[in-house]
């Protein structure tokens, strides 16, 4: 898990890849990687502990068709948001990407505010479904199987739904912590009955399961009046 988001931008316009970092970084909300060909992107996608959340990724790069890139990357099981960029806002060109597994097509010249508004869609969208797969710590986190796997001790951790609603919540926080308040009201809804004890108690819970000492956490953290997960901790093996 990283606070900001890992995004990919792919494209051989040089200004336009700077345009976009500085405006995909401006909040903090994203951290991103350039490439200006498909051999770099592919450099890049094949590095060890290679994560991107989404990709922006151009039609026409100076090595081939970001379509038949997309449509490899597709074959190949990644299943991130993939936003093709264009300067052809033509129905059959919009088609053909969006049959190579493109999740959004954006025409240029765009609005940055658009493609943003975009960019988050698809990044919910992935986050709710079958496919989506973070990293928080040592595990695996399958948010639709409410399941945590640790493959270096070949375990698995089921959750509960209200477990899993916390652990999705706290990872799109990144390194901010999320009060108390604003993580009940956002796994059980404007609830009068439901305190924050109530939380507590889930939190408690929770790092039974996944912190070797779970009197002194190291990954999912007390701090500010909240909760935050912690990701420059990989949890060591319990004694």
């Amino acid at each position: 898990m990283t606070g900001a988001r890992p995004i990919l931008v792919v494209d051989d316009d040089r200004i336009l890849r700077q345009t976009l970092v500085e405006q995909l970084q401006l909040e903090g909300e994203f951290t991103v990687e350039e490439a200006a060909s498909l051999a770099e992107a592919r450099e890049k996608l094949k590095e060890p502990d290679s994560r991107f959340d989404a990709l922006l990724l151009d039609v026409s790069l100076p090595d081939g068709d970001g379509r038949d890139f997309c449509a490899e990357l597709r074959k190949d099981g990644l299943r991130m948001p993939i936003i093709m960029l264009t300067g052809s806002d033509d129905e059959s060109d919009i088609v053909r990407g969006l049959d190579a597994g493109a999740n959004d097509y954006v025409a240029k010249p765009f609005r940055i505010a658009e493609l943003l508004a975009r960019l988050r869609a698809q990044m919910r969208l992935f986050e709710n479904s079958e496919d989506a797969v973070f990293s928080i710590g040592p595990y695996t986190f399958r948010p639709s199987a409410k399941l945590l796997q640790e493959p270096q001790k070949n375990r698995r951790i089921r959750l509960t739904e209200k477990e899993t609603a916390i652990l999705k919540f706290l990872y799109r926080a990144g390194t901010r912590p999320v009060p108390r308040q604003v993580l009940l009201n956002e796994v059980w809804g404007y609830n009068a009955a439901v305190t924050t004890h109530t939380l507590e108690t889930h939190i408690y819970r929770l790092r039974q399961k996944i912190e070797p000492d779970p009197a002194n956490a190291t990954l999912l953290i007390t701090e500010g009046g909240g909760y935050r997960l912690n990701p420059e901790i990989a949890v060591a093996p319990a004694h």
